[in-house]
């Protein structure tokens, strides 16, 4: 196909993919020859006759796969955020194709050879530090994927893989089809008391783009749906919660489980005891015990507050006659104590966080405050659906720094959640600067109505736009260094640092501001809000350590334990031994849609947001205390951590900013905790 899009760099600016031109059936062909282009430069490595050498092994390497990176990180991002049959077809085709020729590579025990070469004689080379970080995270990544296991174990090795990326392509296409098939039709509007009339125009919009009649209530990739905290038909919130809960465990839920048996068939095979304990020897955590310890020392005292706040939001049930509270009434009831005890009506801040307002006046600002960007909207640049928008980044000085893609408003063809991910990485070798964009999924508003967000989502907002930031601001040489690829427990730091400018007077003040009048959001209202804030916290940590621990239990399982075969029993036995089985609130994700583990990466990972929080409070303590201006904050943490990527330790980076370790306390102190 001599007309396909991906068989040459394209010629926008930044390289940004031609959009307007790439079809559906490019896809196939350039996948093909991507893979085969890269495989043909490797066996150029394999078959130099040179001696290993730095330059011509692992630098040639880093330059390999152009073709299949292109097409890879396009086609990545429509499965995720616009699919549709065809690509859902490619996606379960290709995946264990793609691990196969990732297995064909790491195994190529010619091309080991001349890496492992260069890696015994580094200290002769005079390399350079961040030369050196590479050679040694290359030589590590060969031998975790199994560069040194015999002929028959890599065999295994490589079933297994093809099995675990076709199951990761199933689990996900069964989750876009239990998200569509869970979302309620209601055909009597009186069912949507304590809706807005912006939410229930959205609603049926969704029932309209479903071929339905009435109204839509659309699932989010999580347990307790924002709905519920607005819905007063109690069997409507019951039906909403249920639908939420049941997604996937018929069909994704034995699926996770053959997938955490093979996981740790794989651990076993790579000399590791469970995958948990595969996945941590490469992080900042170290070891399963490090992790566990943390896990720990925060289920007992977030229980406690959690058991105290459900007492208070029962009691409020009480007064209207509710004699069974359960799940479904937790998040009504919270925000009925927020407006009667504390006099904050979340509906009454959406007015105050308009879509536009909070990007340009909030987020764009923050980064302007801290790190002296710009952002221009490139509206002759074309996004990969009509919804993205384009923009232009720039240094203080005017001189261009990267793209960023924002991608904001759900819709059937995106997935649920909320994601950064990369269209080209910065890379001083390949003379690369960053595209990157954000994913999230806001009720896109009826046409003619601004699009007002919840708390939630302004702090998702800013959370990704960390994410964004990490890979714009990136400063290295080499691509597999750059940006976010760091240890995944500290991967979710920079952004989860990112939500403080939120909250940050300056910030705030320009963009909480009421959409129609201009006011600013009053200041005893964010008094008020704030202390409102404090109450739930309890509830928060429990649902999010429930989904950490749910996650650990499924991946610090060993090789010869039986596969799981009922998957509920298994998630009812785990939260009861963790001490978390809370009816009232279940866990942020259940087995069946919990993405992270399953598709996302973040098997035996969930933990780094609570890992990668303790890092975040100290550091956000460090901006607010530490007496030096924002902007020249800003700078020593762009230099010396978002900069880096993975061209240093992220814990040597961690230092470079706070002269010191993490210290816990502050996490404590956030999330209401005694420290021991």
């Amino acid at each position: 196909m001599t007309d396909n899009p991906f068989l040459a760099p394209s010629a926008l600016p930044y390289q940004l993919p031609p959009f307007a031109e790439i079809r559906d059936e490019h896809y196939r062909p350039a996948l093909d020859q991507g893979m085969a282009a890269q495989l043909a430069e490797i066996g150029r490595i394999t078959g130099n006759p040179e001696p290993a050498g730095f330059e011509n092994t692992v630098v040639a390497l880093e330059r390999s796969g152009a073709l299949l990176t292109r097409v890879l990180v396009v086609f990545d991002n429509q499965s995720s955020a616009h699919t549709n049959d065809a690509v859902q077809e490619l996606d379960a085709e290709y995946r264990p194709k793609l691990a196969a020729h990732d297995d064909a590579i790491h195994l190529d025990q010619a091309l080991f050879a001349r890496i492992d070469e260069v890696h015994r004689n580094r200290a002769e080379l005079g390399l350079d530090a961040e030369s050196l970080r590479l050679l040694e995270r290359l030589h590590q990544r060969f031998v975790r994927a199994g560069a040194r296991l015999s002929g028959a174990e890599q065999r295994r090795l490589r079933e297994l893989n093809a099995e675990l990326a076709s199951a990761s392509a199933t689990f996900q296409q069964q989750l876009h089809a239990a998200n569509a098939a869970g979302a309620l039709l209601v055909t009597d509007a009186e069912q949507l008391a304590g809706l807005s009339e912006g939410e229930i125009e959205a609603a049926a919009a969704g029932a309209r783009e479903r071929g339905e009649e009435g109204y839509a209530l659309t699932l989010m990739n999580f347990t307790n749906q924002p709905l519920l905290a607005k819905l007063a038909d109690r069997g409507l919130r019951r039906r909403l919660l249920d639908s939420a809960l049941a997604r996937g465990l018929s069909t994704n839920g034995p699926l996770a489980a053959r997938m955490a048996a093979l996981r740790a068939e794989r651990a076993a095979l790579l000399g590791y005891p469970s995958h948990a304990a595969y996945t941590v020897a490469d992080q900042t955590a170290g070891t399963v015990e490090a992790v566990s310890e943390l896990l720990a020392k925060l289920v007992a005292p977030s229980v406690a507050n959690a058991e105290r706040e459900l007492a208070r939001l029962a009691q409020a049930a009480e007064a209207d006659g509710v004699t069974d509270f359960g799940a479904h009434d937790v998040a009504y009831y919270a925000e009925r104590v927020r407006r009667t005890e504390y006099e904050v009506d979340t509906a009454e801040l959406r007015p105050y966080y308009e879509l536009e307002r909070v990007l340009r006046d909030g987020v764009f600002h923050a980064a302007q405050l801290a790190y002296g960007l710009a952002f221009t909207e490139r509206l002759d640049l074309a996004g990969y659906h009509p919804d993205t928008r384009v923009f232009e980044v720039f240094e203080e000085d005017g001189t261009p720094l990267g793209l960023f893609l924002a991608d904001f408003f759900a819709r059937p063809s995106k997935r649920g959640g909320a994601w950064m991910d990369e269209l080209v990485s910065q890379s001083g070798l390949l003379d690369r600067r960053a595209v990157v964009f954000n994913n999230l999924n806001i009720t896109k508003p009826a046409p003619g109505r601004p699009a007002l967000l919840s708390l939630d989502e302004v702090r998702t907002l800013f959370h990704e736009f960390g994410h964004a930031l990490h890979g714009l601001l990136s400063d290295v040489r080499y691509p597999s260094l750059a940006g976010t690829r760091v240890p995944r427990d500290f991967v979710e730091f920079p952004s989860q640092v990112n939500e403080m400018w939120s909250t940050w007077p300056e910030v705030q003040a320009r963009y909480a501001r009421h959409y129609q009048t201009g006011e600013p959001l009053p200041t005893e209202l964010l008094d008020r809000l704030e202390e409102a804030e404090n109450f739930g916290q309890g509830l928060r940590m429990v649902e999010v350590l429930a989904a950490t621990l749910l996650d650990w239990a499924w991946h610090t399982r060993s090789a010869d334990q039986e596969t799981v075969q009922d998957v509920e029993e298994f998630e009812a036995r785990v939260l009861k031994e963790a001490g978390l089985a809370l009816p009232a609130m279940p866990p942020r994700y259940r087995t069946g849609y919990f993405a992270h583990l399953f598709v996302g990466g973040y098997g035996a990972g969930y933990y780094s947001y609570l890992w990668s929080e303790v890092l975040d409070a100290d550091t956000v303590e460090w901006f607010q205390g530490n007496g030096r201006p924002v902007r020249e904050s800003g700078e020593s943490f762009r230099r010396d951590l978002l900069s880096r990527g993975d061209s240093v330790s992220a814990m040597d980076a961690f230092r470079a900013v706070l002269g010191r370790d993490p210290q816990v306390g502050p996490l404590l102190a956030r999330r209401g905790l005694a420290q021991d």
